[in-house]
């Protein structure tokens, strides 16, 4: 008689069980994880389908956004980004060239200041030009009963086909000081035309 197979009906019974519980579990266990990988892969496609098309926003498309490929519309979102680099750059170095004439112009405004403190200052009127390129400043000193001089060198200026950039004065005493910022043309002033629109002013202003 076959003692082994008697002795332990009870554990075999047991560890079949275990083994059918544990073939009923894995499956759900897998299913979990594959249903857990596609919610995260969904996610991440929404998520870069949101990115995109913000980034579609916000680049102006020449072409229908539906009629170029992904790579078409990245390519030209990096272009578009550099020219704003570009634009951005120039603005900068106009900037930067706005504040040295700013400072320009309060070195010259606090020289005059101080002369005028000093009772150096002519009380008749008194004009400097200043030509670079396409730039012309003209700074006019005039006391408080030639004012009407700044209105007429203005028109003057228009007459010469100058574009008014900034027009400023301040007052010292009884003298005025005025400062104006123009602009003739983009390719810059010829030795002829500076000339011509100086030898006007300085009539204007000691006739």
């Amino acid at each position: 008689m076959d003692h082994h197979n008697d002795q332990h009906p009870s554990l075999n019974l047991s560890m079949a069980f275990e083994m059918e519980n544990n073939n009923n579990l894995n499956p759900s266990s897998s299913s979990s994880s594959r249903t857990d990988r596609k919610t995260i892969e969904r996610n991440r496609r929404n998520q870069m389908k949101f990115l995109y098309n913000r980034l579609n926003s916000l680049v102006p498309h020449q072409i229908p956004m539906e009629a170029t490929s992904l790579p078409d519309q990245l390519k030209e979102a990096a272009n578009y980004i550099k020219r704003l680099q570009i634009k951005l750059e120039r603005m900068k170095e106009k900037k930067d060239r706005l504040i040295m004439r700013t400072d320009r112009s309060m070195i010259s405004e606090t020289t005059t200041t101080a002369m005028a403190a000093q009772g150096l200052m002519m009380k008749s009127p008194h004009i400097e030009i200043h030509v670079k390129g396409s730039a012309l400043e003209v700074v006019l000193i005039t006391g408080l009963e030639f004012q009407f001089m700044f209105s007429e060198t203005i028109s003057l200026l228009h007459e010469e086909g100058a574009e008014i950039v900034n027009a400023s004065f301040s007052v010292v005493n009884d003298t005025v000081f005025h400062t104006i910022h123009s602009k003739v043309g983009d390719s810059g002033l010829s030795d002829h035309a500076a000339a011509s629109i100086s030898e006007r002013l300085k009539k204007l202003v000691y006739a």
